[in-house]
């Protein structure tokens, strides 16, 4: 008997969610408050990254957060605020934040991330979504300054012992690999096993993917509250209407845990909010690059080349703080020699929130409390490569098959 599936979230997740259950033959229908084109499954870096196998809650980023609070330009930003729930998330990010934990999270980050890679080549090499941008050119680390170097070497040494592909190059190097454009960096880190693609492709394919298959999407449908029958959350109420299901799948992005509330759940979520700049002209970059002095990201996506980063908590909000924009282009254009972005482009700069957990692992797996509801959220800036693993998994965990690997790092009530 196939089930009828509601997941609130129209992002990468879950919209891949969606994908693969209804190739288990349930029916599915996914709300979201928004009009289903903006937001961070747009606007980020469009990576598939293997490499990015260190968590966020990483030893020292207490100390950067403190030095960058009060510069709201900077990187990594936190604007400081009185609210609770921030402060409980801040306390658990800082006792998250140590080498024993960092260590035990590496070989999950890197295998979660390698199954992720292998679903986005699957469902290209499926031709569901017809013919979308992606690549596997790998991944430049950019650096500058030999501080920079070191750091990255050690990070490589730990992905290579993890069996990922590295290599480091010298400036000759890099400047073999980027011939058409004067890039300002002593040398990089290619991490080989990455791959990169344009967001909006994927998306836009994806949703007539859905629709051609009979899964009914909600576009600007605020959540309002979800309510019980015999014990289980099955009604999810609109403004307007209430819908029905078997399961429930909360991968609401930064407003999960404002829904998890309603349900008596406590989820520690922070909005982490992104950045991004397009440049729609030929820039002559062919390599998607991080440029770790500036702590941005670059990618040649179709049609255009976006200069993506910085990581601001400041609540839920799309307010675009231009300094920080400024920022970005001020950073892109410390390393390409010659590189333009213009006014237009700085003034079109959009934003998006990316739900980030204290330990800087998602959440993914069942609620003990309802058996079933399903939680797929705090991916913070692995959401994107992580959106078609967390679906697959979803939709095991929903379907009862076989998962492809322990969720049990992800467990949603798991203790900081």
């Amino acid at each position: 008997m196939s089930k009828s599936v509601i997941i609130i979230g129209g992002g990468v997740v879950g919209l891949c969610t969606a994908y693969y259950l209804q190739k288990e033959g349930c029916k599915v229908t996914v709300i979201d408050k928004s009009s289903m084109d903006a937001g961070a499954s747009y606007v980020n870096a469009g990576y598939l990254t293997p490499s990015h196998i260190i968590p966020m809650a990483a030893p020292g980023i207490i100390s950067t957060g403190l030095r960058y609070m009060f510069n709201s330009s900077s990187p990594f930003y936190m604007k400081p605020r009185l609210d609770v729930d921030f402060l409980k998330w801040a306390w658990n990010f800082k006792k998250s934040a140590t080498h024993q934990k960092v260590e035990q999270a590496i070989p999950v980050i890197k295998e979660v991330n390698v199954l992720s890679r292998e679903l986005f080549l699957s469902i290209k090499e499926s031709e569901d979504l017809g013919s979308f941008h992606l690549e596997r050119k790998g991944l430049l680390m950019l650096y500058q300054t030999n501080k920079e170097r070191d750091h990255e070497l050690m990070v490589s040494e730990k992905a290579k012992f993890m069996g990922l592909e590295v290599k480091e190059l010298d400036q000759d190097g890099v400047s073999k690999i980027e011939p058409d454009i004067n890039i300002n960096a002593k040398g990089a880190i290619h991490y080989e096993c990455d791959g990169h693609s344009t967001p909006s492709d994927f998306m836009t394919r994806m949703k007539e993917y859905l629709v051609n298959n009979e899964v009914t999407l909600l576009k600007n449908q605020e959540v309002l509250d979800i309510t019980m029958k015999n014990g289980k959350p099955n009604e999810v109420k609109t403004k307007t209407v209430s819908y029905f299901a078997d399961e429930v799948v909360l991968a609401a992005g930064s407003w999960s845990g404002h829904l998890a509330k309603k349900l008596g759940l406590n989820l520690s979520i922070e909005a982490g909010k992104g950045y991004r700049i397009n440049v729609q002209k030929e820039t002559g970059i062919k390599m998607p690059a991080i440029l770790m002095e500036a702590k941005m990201a670059v990618t040649p996506m179709k049609g255009y080349t976006r200069f993506a980063g910085t990581m601001e908590f400041s609540g839920i909000n799309h307010h675009i703080r231009k300094e920080r924009v400024e920022s970005i282009a001020n950073g892109a254009k410390s390393f390409y020699n010659g590189l333009e972005i213009s006014s237009e482009a700085k003034n079109e700069a959009q934003c998006g929130l990316r739900p980030v957990t204290p330990d800087g692992l998602p959440y993914i797996g069942r609620s003990k409390k309802y058996k079933n509801l399903t939680i797929a959220t705090g991916h913070a800036m692995m959401g994107w490569s992580l959106g078609p693993v967390t679906g697959k998994l979803i939709s095991e965990l929903i379907c009862n098959k076989e998962l492809v690997m322990d969720i049990a790092p992800f467990n949603p009530v798991r203790k900081f």
